[in-house]
């Protein structure tokens, strides 16, 4: 330490000595002669002040240099630690995807329980658990032994009756027999035609085909097994028998597949404002808790009415799964982009403050001094949120906010971080925020943070 340094020191302590005794003396005459100032008339404060008017100007003069001495090795800056460090973005105007998020369920996009049309036995099955069928494989065969025989002597009676008919119109030409004649074998020949068709769409019922593609499920009934129309399938094991209820076979298609979820009532205008504008609705579905892999799909429907029980609308989407790793019933988080919100002013949610009197953000000026802003949070998704109150080219604290007050003295970080902003086309499988806070376009907003 250099001598200069030490002697500032030691003045500086003295100074200290100094002031502190005369605070003491003041104080300690304050207790002494303040009884005696309610005593004291106007001619005696003026009679003492007269007496030692010198002793006080000198002790006034010492009171102010010391105060400018104090103030002037110890400014007002050093007290309050100095300008605050902080990390600022400046506020631009983009447009900001509206993105609502649900939760819903995957379901097929056509589904159907294979039940037989006739009752009888089941004579060979076609297919395999799980096994991808097309539309028009033939699933079962019942045995149609008595069926087609029957249709095999219905066809020969129509046949016989075609050729009677023939018969007959030749001899009408030959005036032979009457028209009556002819009529009537017209009306038998139709009339064993149409038994025949009959016979024949009854013969059809023991062939069982899949009336759409997709993938079997687990099938139901064996060889022999009786099934009967309007299906009372039994299958249930016990020690002794086993026995089915339900459907022969289920067939459900995989891909497309659709996914169903529900939007609150609220967001329903928003919703058909972009359907009425000829635009696709676009989703993006995650399904389990890892999230590894994104589905991108179209909204199908909007469903026409309101569930009063729940005040929310059904929306139905469909999504490729050609990998055909999605099955009905699967949970999965949906994103909604269902607008844009144009020119709108971004900032990271953790620049927003909150405290009983509201929302506010801390701007700075060109000097650096801080100002408190208040603000109105329009929309918030993944940590970006859009806000009004402010203009674009502000420059908004995002870190260090904590230690500012209205006029506080600001520096800038030596590494400024950039500004989160929400992307274009953001990631819908990122973790949901929820999506549940109001804002101008009825949209979901989450909890704004400090």
């Amino acid at each position: 330490m250099s001598k200069i340094e030490t002697l500032a020191n030691q003045l500086l302590s003295k100074l200290f000595t100094l002031k502190n005794w005369v605070m003491a003396r003041l104080c300690t005459l304050w207790q002494k002669y303040s009884p005696q100032l309610k005593q004291l008339d106007f001619a005696k404060v003026k009679s003492f002040v007269l007496k030692y008017k010198w002793r006080i100007l000198a002790i006034l003069i010492a009171l102010y240099a010391l105060s400018k001495a104090y103030d002037y090795f110890f400014p007002a800056t050093d007290k309050a630690g100095g300008p605050i460090t902080v990390t600022t973005v400046v506020v631009e105007k983009k447009n900001v995807p509206l993105i609502m998020e649900a939760t819903g369920t995957i379901v097929s996009n056509s589904i159907v329980d294979i039940r037989p049309m006739v009752t009888n036995t089941v004579a060979k099955i076609n297919i395999k658990d799980g096994q991808e069928v097309k539309a028009g494989d033939l699933l079962f065969t019942l045995d149609d032994r008595n069926d087609k025989a029957n249709y095999e002597k219905l066809k020969a009676l129509a046949d016989d009756a075609q050729k009677q008919y023939l018969r007959a119109k030749e001899l009408v030409e030959k005036n032979f027999i009457s028209k009556a004649g002819l009529e009537t074998s017209m009306a038998n020949a139709k009339s064993a035609q149409a038994a025949a068709r009959a016979a024949e769409v009854q013969l059809s019922f023991d062939y069982i085909r899949s009336p759409i593609s997709g993938r079997a499920g687990i099938i139901n009934v064996f060889p022999g097994s009786l099934v009967q129309a309007s299906n009372v399938v039994t299958t249930a094991t016990s020690s002794t028998a086993t026995s089915s209820v339900g459907s022969m076979v289920t067939i459900t298609q995989l891909n497309p597949i659709n996914v169903q979820f529900v939007i609150p009532e609220k967001d329903i205008p928003t919703l058909l404002e972009n359907q009425l504008d000829g635009e696709a609705l676009k989703v993006k579905v995650t399904v389990g808790d890892s999230s590894k892999k994104t589905y991108e799909g179209t909204v199908l429907v909007i469903d026409n009415q309101v569930d009063p029980s729940i005040a929310a609308v059904r929306v139905k989407a469909q999504i490729l799964n050609d990998a055909m790793t999605l099955l009905p019933g699967q949970f999965a988080r949906v994103s909604l982009v269902a607008s844009d919100l144009k020119d709108a002013l971004t900032v990271p949610s953790q620049a927003v403050v909150i405290n009983p009197r509201g929302k506010f953000v801390y701007t700075l000026d060109k000097d650096g001094k801080a100002s408190s802003v208040p603000i109105k949070v329009v929309y918030e998704y993944q940590g970006s949120s859009v806000i009004t109150g402010i203009q674009a080219g502000d420059k908004v604290v995002v870190e260090g906010k904590q230690n500012l007050r209205p006029g506080s003295k600001t520096r800038e970080a030596k590494s400024t971080a950039a500004p989160v902003a929400v992307e274009a086309k953001p990631e819908a499988g990122a973790p949901v925020p929820a999506a549940s806070t109001t804002t101008p376009l009825a949209t979901p907003t989450a909890t704004d943070k400090k």
